[in-house]
């Protein structure tokens, strides 16, 4: 109890920095102001950020709806806390934990200082785009908390059933085919059977224990292959 109280305190004294951040991006970014006449309802808005890409719907009248991972509401139900920028540490932990929902937030905080493309997924996925305000409308309707996953459910597979109707992300996608190319390949193969045949040198171990599992791991990694 004493553990969770402290946590508690600590994100709650993180947020109060959140609005120094906050306000540090605006100052630095004064320069540049996001023009929202560009952008209309419905409009599918993406900013490529280091590590990977957020995705989000506007819904006009500077709000964008997004699902983004956050781990705030675990530690406090204050909205005035939650409701402030959601900072990369706050993400990131989000993320660890799985908490996230779908919430609305200004340009300038959704966009965090990146650039924002319009509509580029138009190009990209074969299906059509719903009319603006029926894509907005779906976008609203998941307002709250969400079930979150990296790899199965996050802010790109939102934005593409509100905009496309169908649950996909290109991120995923190339992500997983990344970890294919890796352990799904003849030299990591032959690696997993060197790995499995000293370890059971080393541990001194039943060759039946150790070398049957090591055959049939490297056997469907080849076979994968």
């Amino acid at each position: 109890m004493a553990l969770l109280q402290a946590l508690s305190v600590f994100f709650l004294t993180m947020t109060t920095t959140t609005k120094q951040e906050q306000e540090e991006v605006i100052v630095k970014d004064k320069k540049r102001k996001y023009d929202i006449s560009l952008y209309k309802r419905g409009d599918l808005l993406e900013v490529p950020r280091t590590m990977f890409t957020h995705f989000g719907i506007y819904l006009g009248n500077d709000r964008v709806g997004h699902l983004i991972p956050d781990i705030l509401p675990l530690f406090t139900s204050d909205r005035s806390s939650i409701d402030t920028m959601v900072t990369n540490l706050r993400l990131i932990l989000g993320a660890i934990t799985k908490v996230a929902s779908v919430r609305v937030d200004s340009v300038e905080d959704f966009a965090y200082g990146g650039d924002i493309l319009i509509n580029p997924m138009d190009g990209v996925c074969s299906r059509q785009p719903y009319d603006g305000e029926e894509v907005a409308r779906r976008a609203e309707k998941l307002i709250g908390p969400v079930s979150y996953s990296l790899l199965w459910y996050n802010c790109e597979h939102y934005v593409m059933y509100c905009r496309y109707g169908t649950n996909m992300s290109f991120q995923t996608f190339q992500f997983c085919k990344a970890v294919r190319k890796i352990f799904c390949s003849k030299r990591f193969s032959l690696v997993s059977a060197l790995i499995g045949v000293a370890i059971m040198f080393y541990l001194q171990t039943d060759p039946f224990y150790t070398l049957l599992p090591t055959f049939f791991i490297s056997f469907h990694i080849w076979m994968a292959s």
